[in-house]
């Protein structure tokens, strides 16, 4: 598998960061990854989103061009997950913040 190109961990741009959390369909992407340890599948059934697999495409480019997420090619299929060690490095508690107050 390779993986896609992102910004390396001293790249992480804090308003770039919140503005990928700003969309509630992000949002709802990083509190799913949030809950898993392995990488999941890109695809539209696998979260609970109503969109078309277009658009979830960008939300996925969004959060990996933030910085949020890395995401791994094989062939045809992209494995995503959280970049949680990298934005815990850069911006301590930001993401447990998110994901707890995403969840009320």
């Amino acid at each position: 598998m390779r993986q896609l190109p992102q910004p390396s961990t001293a790249d992480l741009d804090l308003v770039r960061v919140l503005s990928a959390f700003a969309d509630p369909v992000r949002l709802e992407l990083v509190r799913a990854l949030a809950g898993v340890r392995e990488p999941l599948g890109c695809g539209v059934e696998g979260f609970d989103v109503e969109i078309s697999a277009a658009t979830l495409s960008h939300h996925w480019k969004v959060l990996r061009d933030s910085g949020v997420t890395t995401t791994f090619a094989s062939g045809r299929n992209r494995l995503v997950e959280l970049r949680r060690d990298d934005l815990a490095e850069r911006f301590p508690g930001l993401l447990d913040a998110v994901v707890a107050d995403s969840a009320r």
